[in-house]
């Protein structure tokens, strides 16, 4: 799947992922690819990316939302 992470300032990461965690204001969760459409809210944290190499990169944001459709996730982070 594709994700890009965008903060007011800058992109943070683009380009193909394995997986997702994220915090979600009710509880982290995860997301992989074929992963149902969904939008929502996120809080204060860690956001966790294994790319297609199997490397995993962490992001800290402030919060923000997430939202996935069609194996395109966009994060737009504080």
């Amino acid at each position: 799947m594709f994700l890009e992470i965008i903060t007011p300032d800058k992109k943070l990461f683009s380009g193909q992922v394995k997986s997702i965690v994220l915090p979600g204001t009710d509880g982290k969760f995860g997301l992989l690819e074929n992963h149902a459409p969904i939008i929502s809210s996120l809080k204060k944290g860690t956001l966790k990316v294994i790319d297609s190499a199997e490397s995993t990169q962490f992001f800290e944001i402030k919060g923000g939302v997430v939202e996935m459709l069609h194996n395109q996730v966009i994060i737009l982070a504080e």
